[in-house]
C-alpha cells in the first residue's frame, strides 16, 4: 500500500476539515477554540494534513458558469500509443478550459472534465484538443445538470468514524 492509502483520519481530524471547509478564512485559534482542543493541536493535525497531503489547499472554490462557462461536458480520448500520456497530459494542461483529466481504463486512455461559453464555443476547445497528432479520437458527452457537485467531506466523515474501507470491510 502506498503511504496516501495508509492515511488514518479520527474524528478531530473530521471536524477540522469539516471547519476549513465551512470557513476557509478561519484562523488556528478560531479552530482550536470552536473544536475546544489547544492551539498547538490544531497546528499540529492542520501540519499533519498537509503533509500527508490530505489538504492540498485552502483556495476558493470558483464556479465555472458564474464565471460564464456554463457548458461542461466530459471527453474521452483515445491516444496513440506511439505518443504516450505524458504529453497528451502537457498538451491538455496549455488549454485552460481542461479543468481535470485522468488516464483510465475501457474504451478510452483518458478522460477530461472541460468548460465552455456555449456549445459553439465547446466545439472550438475540442478542435483545439484533438488538434494535438497523439490523439487519435474523442468522444464527447455535455452535461445537462450537476446532481451532486465534487465532495469529499462525506469520504472524510466515514472515514474518520471508521465506515467501510476499500477492501468492503469495516475498520
Amino acid at each position: 500500500m502506498t503511504a496516501v492509502q495508509d492515511v488514518q483520519l479520527d474524528r478531530l481530524d473530521a471536524r477540522l476539515i469539516d471547519l476549513l471547509a465551512a470557513e476557509p478564512r478561519i484562523g488556528v485559534l478560531e479552530c482550536s477554540r470552536r473544536l475546544r482542543v489547544a492551539r498547538g493541536t490544531v497546528q499540529a493535525r492542520l501540519d499533519k494534513l498537509l503533509a500527508r497531503g490530505v489538504i492540498r489547499g485552502f483556495g476558493p472554490e470558483l464556479a465555472p458558469a458564474a464565471i460564464g462557462f456554463g457548458v461542461t461536458s466530459f471527453v474521452t480520448l483515445e491516444i496513440s500509443q506511439r505518443h504516450g500520456h505524458d504529453p497528451v497530459a502537457a498538451h491538455l494542461r496549455q488549454i485552460p478550459e481542461v479543468l481535470e483529466a485522468h488516464t483510465i481504463t475501457g474504451s478510452g486512455d483518458m478522460l477530461c472534465r472541460i468548460v465552455a461559453r456555449s456549445n459553439a464555443d465547446l466545439q472550438r476547445v475540442i478542435d483545439q484538443i484533438v488538434s494535438y497528432e497523439g490523439i487519435a479520437r474523442a468522444s464527447t458527452i455535455i452535461a445537462l445538470a450537476e446532481q451532486i457537485p465534487y465532495r469529499v467531506l462525506p469520504l472524510v466523515r466515514s472515514a474518520a468514524a471508521g465506515g467501510p474501507t476499500a477492501g468492503g470491510k469495516s475498520s
